[in-house]
């Protein structure tokens, strides 16, 4: 059963008198508790898509479905709403308040959502449990990712929307995230959906969908994701 649904959906951008489809009849679904990699070259598309699901974006025709609530129908105040409660999210570069410390940044998400996770338990999970004091710039890049991730966890949401969150990391590192990435899918039954250009990760995901030129080229299912250490780029 579907639990991310993207149905025809299109998002287009004038400049001048051009028109610039970002998205152009995208359709794809997504399984509850899958891996899905987003695949595809630089200004495919992936990063629309990414945002139009977390509700940071909306389009401009076509449907979008989470857990058979209608996203592209909410208005303004249900959509701040859904990325509060529904959403969580992790990009590249990490995004923390740097005169918080780590447990603090977790605590901001999880104070804004109905249904948290505690904040300490999640920042063991991703294994910062001996760093909850220490502010981001005590932190390396890893262990700044790694804050993100249980910030975006905290919030106990429905689905983790990550953008290319290994994209600022080392080759060792980048792995670890993606590891404990897969493992929150597995472990925690999350839904996770990463956008990446790296080909090489896809043998990790339980689907994925290739994007180029704004559309999908093709969607794999996968029986048999294999773990990231044993896949390499």
């Amino acid at each position: 059963m579907s639990y991310v649904t993207f149905q025809d959906v299109c998002k287009y951008y004038h400049m001048g008198s051009q028109t610039i489809a970002a998205a152009d009849h995208i359709t794809f679904s997504i399984g509850q508790g899958e891996f899905c990699i987003i695949v595809g070259p630089s200004g495919a598309g992936k990063t629309t898509v990414l945002n139009i699901l977390g509700g940071m974006d909306s389009c401009d025709e076509g449907t979008v479905l989470l857990d058979d609530r209608i996203v592209s129908n909410m208005n303004e105040k249900a959509l701040t709403a859904y990325r509060r409660h529904d959403v969580g999210f992790v990009f590249q570069f990490y995004n923390l308040v740097q005169n918080l410390t780590a447990l603090e940044n977790v605590e901001l998400a999880s104070e804004i959502c109905s249904a948290p996770l505690p904040p300490e338990e999640v920042l063991h999970s991703v294994g910062l449990g001996e760093r909850m004091d220490n502010f981001p710039a005590q932190l390396s890049g890893g262990e700044q990712q790694r804050v993100a991730i249980a910030r975006a966890l905290a919030k106990n949401p429905k689905i983790l929307l990550c953008d290319e969150p290994t994209g600022a990391l080392d080759y060792s590192t980048g792995k670890t995230i993606l590891k404990l990435l897969q493992d929150c899918c597995r472990n925690m039954n999350k839904t996770v959906i990463v956008v990446t250009h790296n080909q090489a990760l896809t043998p990790m995901a339980d689907r994925v969908i290739h994007i180029h030129s704004g559309k999908v080229s093709r969607t794999e299912e996968n029986n048999h994701p294999i773990p990231v250490e044993q896949i390499e780029w």
